[in-house]
């Protein structure tokens, strides 16, 4: 199941990247003690366009974590897009790391072996159980958020062939993703407030990610899921 802890899973090699970056100048100097020692401030220098340019400058040559890159350019395109939220970046970037990994596009409760679509997740949803449900509409929402999101021009062009297009994706996502809001288990894993802002926002969010995979990403083809109904 995707959390939004990216933040919790930063590295040592990290936060001295972090360090290395914003010392170079005497007025952004920032310190090992103080991305440590409080969240507050850890979160802001997080927010600094440099580690964005440094990333982007060093493309391929950098000890950075999978979920700190994320989170970066996540946080970069959503703010631009006036999507504040950090918990909510927190997430995205969670299933931005998460669906890098082409094995997690399948379905839960599958066989690894088994490439399963959008139509094969809605028709599980009749015989699981209310714990899988819950477990099944989140991914689906994920899905729809992490292709139509990442792969829009993919998407896009196999739905002149008859394949589903990003509003199809839109539809399905956002409604996934506020049923799940309400559930027992969003709630228990305070997510409830996450779930209710993707389902609103999800189109903005789409978006913004739509700009993170023109502008900033370089994603190797053998990631592309597929798109079939």
């Amino acid at each position: 199941m995707i959390r939004a802890n990216c933040r919790e899973r930063f590295t040592a090699a990290d936060f001295d990247f972090v360090v290395r970056t914003l010392s170079r100048s005497a007025t952004d100097h920032v310190s090992l003690v103080d991305l440590l020692s409080d969240a507050a401030t850890r979160d802001s220098v997080l927010d600094h366009p440099r580690l964005v340019d440094a990333i982007l400058s060093n493309a391929g040559h950098l000890r950075i974590s999978s979920q700190f890159y994320f989170y970066v350019l996540a946080r970069h395109v959503l703010q631009r897009a006036g999507i504040n939220d950090r918990k909510l970046c927190d997430y995205i970037a969670s299933l931005l790391d998460a669906f890098s990994r082409a094995s997690v596009l399948r379905a839960p409760h599958t066989a690894d072996s088994v490439q399963q679509y959008i139509s094969d997740m809605l028709i599980a949803l009749q015989r699981v159980t209310p714990e899988q449900a819950f477990l099944l509409r989140a991914h689906v929402g994920n899905y729809s958020l992490f292709v139509s999101g990442i792969f829009h021009e993919n998407t896009q062009r196999r739905s002149l062939r008859g394949g589903p297009d990003v509003k199809f994706y839109e539809q399905i996502g956002r409604a996934n993703y506020q049923l799940v809001a309400g559930h027992a288990t969003a709630r228990r894993c305070q997510l409830n407030d996450v779930f209710e802002e993707l389902a609103g926002r999800f189109r903005e969010i789409r978006c913004a990610l739509n700009r993170l995979s023109d502008q900033l990403l370089n994603l190797d083809d053998d990631m592309r899921p597929s798109l079939s109904l």
